[in-house]
């Protein structure tokens, strides 16, 4: 009798191209991915705040939060009162704020969540017992991670602030995306938090003290979190931009607050391009809240639309998320925006999900956003005025650090 033979399936072509990401982003960045998380993609304020205070407000042994933006107002209130109440029912409650925010944190609140035996400290103060400290004073961590009972992790782009309040209706409403992980993922967003926690190595950290995260399995999203820490040259953040981009082979979608790629990205998204990949980028538009940084990106418009690149720009209120998919199968979410900030200057810290299912999600809420951009003509934009022009040459000569 003989043996039939199944040929391959639309579904085993699928795992196949899933496991090859996997390898590549293993093999070029020396990074293992874990299987057997859970995703759960939150869109806005509305969502994201929610799930988050829900984590906080719930947890019965640890909270470690580590972010750039911490800024007095309804949300901060909310979260210090949150923070201060884990502390209070016995949590191990650990606060990191990078210092550029000490000037926008109420001393109310910090007295709030200290005065609950919170462990508040600030990341790489400028001053210390008052003798100034300039190295590294360009250096901030910019990540924005929650760790719960080591069990429940968020990474995105959301500050704790009144500007990602609501759901993106309007210009005082952020659109930002956000994720809460599940699995042995959390170890790496746990990495995260402590990499900053134990900067300078005066931090009192102790590894004996830390509990392990749970590894138990929450789903079936395969992901790796990739770190990045400021350096002179390349990070993996940025060689997992190139890697995500460079081995595209259809399409290429790409969302980020701040835009400034310099030469080689640059070259690698004409590339793709050049070899048939769709490249769509969304930027802010008219709401941009740093209008500087916005023209050093644009100083690299041209040269994208006229090789084909597809730019569009948000213009319902601050497009705030760093998103990027390809081929509808990997995904990379966290805090590092497409410029040279996140590149070279800033901690940084994003996930890679490698789940067709989960990228659809983040697909989708492209999709919906799409309605509220405009598309940039090449054409037209080739006719920007002299001003603009002007603006954009001066940016350039600065556009290293922006």
């Amino acid at each position: 009798m003989g043996v039939s033979q199944v040929g391959d399936t639309p579904e085993s072509d699928a795992v196949a191209t899933t496991r090859e990401w996997v390898d590549r982003v293993h093999s070029l960045l020396g990074l293992h991915a874990t299987e057997g998380n859970s995703i759960e993609v939150l869109r806005n304020g509305d969502e994201i705040f929610a799930a988050m205070l829900d984590a906080i407000n719930n947890a019965e042994r640890t909270v470690n939060i580590v972010t750039f933006v911490f800024w007095t107002g309804h949300v901060a209130d909310r979260f210090a009162r949150a923070l201060a109440g884990a502390a209070n029912r016995g949590c191990r409650v650990r606060v990191l704020i990078d210092a550029l925010a000490e000037r926008k944190l109420d001393d109310g609140l910090v007295s709030v969540m200290k005065g609950a035996g919170c462990d508040l400290r600030w990341f790489r103060p400028f001053t210390d017992e008052k003798i100034p400290q300039l190295n590294g004073a360009n250096n901030r961590t910019h990540r924005k991670i929650l760790v719960v009972d080591g069990s429940a992790g968020f990474i995105g782009g959301v500050g704790i602030a009144d500007e990602w309040s609501g759901n993106a209706r309007n210009e005082n409403e952020y659109r930002d995306t956000h994720l809460r992980v599940r699995g042995p993922a959390v170890a790496g967003l746990e990495a995260g938090f402590i990499d900053n926690w134990a900067d300078h190595n005066h931090s009192g950290f102790d590894p004996m003290s830390e509990p392990l995260i749970d590894m138990t399995p929450a789903g079936d999203s395969t992901c790796v979190v990739v770190q990045a820490a400021a350096e002179n040259g390349s990070n993996d953040i940025w060689r997992l931009m190139i890697t995500l981009i460079a081995c595209a082979q259809h399409r290429i979608r790409i969302a980020s607050a701040y835009f400034n790629p310099g030469v080689q990205l640059s070259q690698e998204l004409i590339n793709a391009v050049d070899r048939g990949v769709s490249v769509e980028i969304m930027l802010p538009g008219k709401y941009a809240d740093k209008r500087f940084i916005q023209i050093a990106g644009e100083a690299s418009y041209q040269r994208l639309l006229d090789a084909g690149v597809v730019i569009r720009t948000y213009e319902v209120s601050m497009m705030h998320a760093k998103v990027m998919t390809v081929d509808g199968t990997v995904a990379s979410v966290g805090s590092a925006n497409f410029n040279q900030r996140s590149l070279r200057h800033d901690d940084e810290a994003n996930i890679v999900i490698f789940d067709p299912a989960v990228v659809q999600v983040l697909d989708e809420h492209l999709d919906e956003d799409l309605e509220n951009t405009i598309l940039l003509d090449p054409a037209q934009w080739a006719e920007r005025g002299m001003l603009q022009r002007v603006a954009e040459r001066v940016s350039e000569t600065v556009n290293h650090w922006l």
